[in-house]
């Protein structure tokens, strides 16, 4: 044989080794004997920064106590989050740097409506699992996708349940205020559909520059429709400020807000100008510890500090923490992108009280709960 063909041989035998050893999914080099490595792109910042960041507290309130008590069959979870800043860009440029840098085994929990849109062709590219995206939008659930996760019930559930609540209610002059972005859009597009299906048609719709936004405006804006409701199509403190400027105009109308909307964030902007605000919300209630994973949170919470405040941003980190794990246990400890889709698919039902996720090897909707609460003098929320 000559030193050509000899080389040449080599060569080939390389790459069959090399395809061999190889995992399937690039994704699965984020399992090791000690390690599963999850991480996120996620808004850390701006107007939406404090909500987001609470979501990482409850996730990873959960998972420290997972690897207190050795892991997952023996691996620790790690969950790196880098901060886009809600840029769509910046998003994608992230998701890569954790994909192909950081070697994660699934993208998990990161937010944004346009920015998860945007990142998707990434990650069935590397087919890379996203569990849990913090986004409401139909777009992902109407098409099946086995690298898609959703834990938290759709805007489009969300909708519905607000429009019908105030067509039940006998209140039929209904504005909206949304954001001019993807999250607004999108919310604004649901609430068309089930203000439609109702038979409710929307009076007034105004929107906000979210990098430039003119409140006064649009609270003069809301002034001179005198709507007997607003629903707001926005989230941080966008939503608060709003509610601030209309305050100061002779306008009253009625509050409501998506679950994207947090308690924490309004509670301490708006103080007691935050009654009566109804949000909707896809988790139960922290107010009902007889929910075993209330119960749970609240016990892993105060452990860590006595004087830790319940977040309900945070209990959504929380169970979706949960609900991960339980499908890393379930997938054995052969862990792989494959395995866990299948441990997924087969569990049936997860329930923890009245939030039940499902998924099928057709269907990765997770939960559809909803309920609607509304913001005591406190700002409790009262369900």
């Amino acid at each position: 044989m000559t030193p050509l063909s000899m080389a040449r041989m080599c060569s080939i035998l390389l790459a069959a080794l090399a395809s061999v050893c190889m995992p399937a999914h690039a994704s699965d080099a984020g399992v090791t004997p000690t390690e599963i490595r999850l991480g996120a792109s996620a808004v850390l910042s701006g107007p939406l920064g404090a909500q987001t960041r609470e979501y990482g507290v409850g996730s990873r309130l959960y998972f420290d106590a997972v690897n207190a008590s050795g892991g997952v069959h023996g691996r620790k979870i790690s969950y790196v989050t880098l901060d886009d800043g809600f840029d769509v860009k910046r998003a994608v440029e992230n998701t890569r740097k954790l994909i192909d840098e950081q070697g994660v085994f699934m993208i998990y929990n990161n937010t944004g409506t346009a920015q998860t849109s945007a990142i998707l062709p990434v990650l069935q590219e590397s087919k890379t699992i996203v569990f849990g995206p913090v986004t409401g939008a139909s777009a992902f659930r109407d098409k099946y996708s086995p690298y898609v996760f959703h834990v938290r019930a759709g805007y489009a559930a969300e909708a519905r349940r607000i429009i019908s609540q105030l067509k039940q209610t006998g209140i039929a002059r209904i504005a909206v205020l949304y954001q001019d972005d993807g999250l607004g859009k999108t919310l604004l597009s649901e609430l068309r559909n089930a203000s439609a299906a109702e038979n409710i048609p929307l009076m007034a719709e105004m929107k906000l520059d979210p990098k430039q936004p003119d409140f006064s405006a649009a609270a003069a804006a809301t002034q001179a429709a005198q709507p007997q409701a607003v629903i707001l199509a926005t989230a941080g403190t966008t939503l608060t400020s709003y509610v601030s400027a209309v305050l100061k105009t002779s306008a009253r109308p009625g509050f409501y807000g998506f679950s994207v909307a947090s308690q924490d964030v309004i509670r301490r902007e708006l103080k007691e100008q935050a009654r009566g605000i109804v949000l909707a919300q896809i988790m139960p209630s922290l107010r009902n510890t007889s929910t075993p994973v209330v119960a749970e949170y609240l016990k892993l919470l105060r452990e860590r500090s006595s004087e830790a405040v319940p977040s309900a941003s945070q209990f959504e980190g929380f169970v979706h923490a949960k609900l991960l794990v339980m499908g890393l246990q379930r997938a054995g400890r052969n862990l792989t992108t494959e395995s866990f889709i299948n441990a997924m698919e087969s569990a049936g039902d997860i329930g923890f009280g009245r939030f039940i996720a499902r998924y099928t090897p057709r269907s990765h909707i997770g939960s559809t709960y909803v309920e609607l609460a509304i913001m005591d003098n406190r700002g409790e929320l009262r369900y």
